[in-house]
């Protein structure tokens, strides 16, 4: 397998890598809670743990990898400064390690990225850290740190394709393995660019070669799967940024190797399924993840077989949620369940007609929650937009079969209709 930019650090990934990586974040990362969830526990018949790595003092594991990176350089390179690229997590990551180190470092983040985001890097960096703002995407930002790099002749401080950096998110691996003294037999993780992966199945299994590992992406923005699927690395092109700590256009050359190699499959999560996940953590646990923290808990419906009767251990990755996406979470999550539609209704401009629609077309127990004329240019019929969320979702087929019968013309707006991405 060709692998360009240091696959000769294949060898230098290993158990001792991993636990001398161990001893150098000592007093520097937390030893994040392995808990036990009776519920899941129960759902799936088997012994489920979440490994909260949204307990870190930055909320994610990335901690772990950038400073087990950034601790390795010589007095010589940290004088020239570091420069890394990311969506918030990684920036954290090293701008607290910047802080802790005493080294300067500019870090690179989309435009797009959230003010919580931004604001955090600054509290974790303070005095020692440049924000730009740059590109639309994670990829983009990179382009321009690589830059940066070659002007400035800093280092550039990799999120995930780096020997050092898989080496100290496969921390996370060691202290599932230790507090469960070895009694694990699955570890569900999510994946971005596949750092994290890589350093836990790099540990288990060589610590135990018949643990099972699971990873998961978000539908949109599989870049592992996709290039697991063609047997080499894959651009995605155009993705989906939801899952904004997950969402890369290409994995590391590295990740990628190691997750041919020691990773069982890649599943991929729907983005709703990923939101229901979060509301249930929240509301049953008291958990609050974000997204690509949630990812690892989205597919245990697909794995069951998988872990019937086995001890699981799920990573939650972070939780560096925006409370102001908690509207669209919730959005996505009801659509997901197929307890919100969109229709556009042909109402006839005579009386009566919505007065009929509310009637003898709803359910007793279905709400609307949109309702907005579209125009009314014609004296003959008005088309509105009406947003209908059920109790529950078998309740579409009898709200469907009462406006066919009521001769009501309506189009169901479906995922794919430009009008459904703008009313989200």
């Amino acid at each position: 397998m060709n692998l360009p930019d240091g696959s000769f650090f294949m060898d230098k990934i290993t158990v001792n890598t991993i636990e001398e990586a161990a001893k150098t974040l000592d007093g520097v990362v937390s030893n994040t809670p392995l808990q036990y969830n009776p519920r899941l526990s129960a759902e799936f018949n088997c012994d489920l743990y979440i490994k909260r790595e949204d307990l870190q003092d930055v909320r994610s594991f990335k901690i772990r990898g950038a400073y087990n990176k950034i601790n390795s350089l010589k007095q010589t390179e940290r004088k020239r400064g570091i420069v890394a690229a990311s969506t918030g997590n990684h920036a954290q990551g090293v701008a607290y390690s910047c802080f802790l180190l005493k080294i300067k470092g500019v870090i690179f983040m989309p435009t797009v990225i959230s003010n919580q985001k931004i604001d955090k890097v600054k509290h974790f960096g303070g005095k020692y850290v440049e924000i730009k703002l740059i590109g639309k995407t994670f990829d983009e930002a990179v382009d321009a740190a690589r830059k940066y790099c070659k002007a400035h002749n800093a280092v550039f401080i990799h999120p995930f394709d780096d020997p050092l950096t898989i080496s100290g998110q496969g921390t996370v691996g060691k202290e599932i393995y230790d507090n469960l003294k070895g009694k694990v037999d699955v570890v569900i993780s999510p994946i971005g660019g596949g750092g994290l992966i890589s350093g836990v199945a790099t540990y288990v299994k060589g610590k135990k070669k018949e643990v099972k590992v699971f990873g998961v992406e978000a539908k949109g923005a599989a870049s592992m799967a996709e290039s697991l699927k063609q047997d080499k690395i894959v651009s995605l092109g155009t993705f989906d940024t939801f899952v904004d700590g997950a969402a890369v256009n290409k994995v590391g050359h590295l990740p990628y190797q190691i997750c041919s190699e020691l990773v069982e499959n890649v599943h991929i999560a729907e983005v709703g399924k990923v939101c229901t996940t979060m509301i249930d953590l929240y509301q049953n646990e008291g958990i609050i993840t974000e997204p690509a923290g949630a990812l690892s808990l989205s597919v245990l419906d697909e794995l069951r077989a998988e872990i019937k009767g086995k001890t699981v251990v799920c990573i939650l990755s972070g939780g560096n949620n925006d409370i102001l996406r908690y509207p669209e979470i919730m959005e996505k999550s009801l659509v997901y369940k197929g307890l919100k539609h969109y229709f556009l209704v042909e109402f006839a401009q005579k009386p009566g007609q919505l007065k009929q629609f509310l009637n003898n077309a709803l359910g007793p127990r279905d709400d609307i929650v949109l309702f907005e004329y579209i125009k009314r240019n014609s004296r003959e019929k008005g088309p509105a937009l009406i947003g209908v969320e059920l109790s529950k979702k078998e309740d579409l087929a009898t709200l469907l079969d009462n406006m066919d019968k009521l001769q009501i013309l309506y189009t169901k707006i479906t995922s794919d209709d430009p009008l459904y991405g703008f009313i989200l």
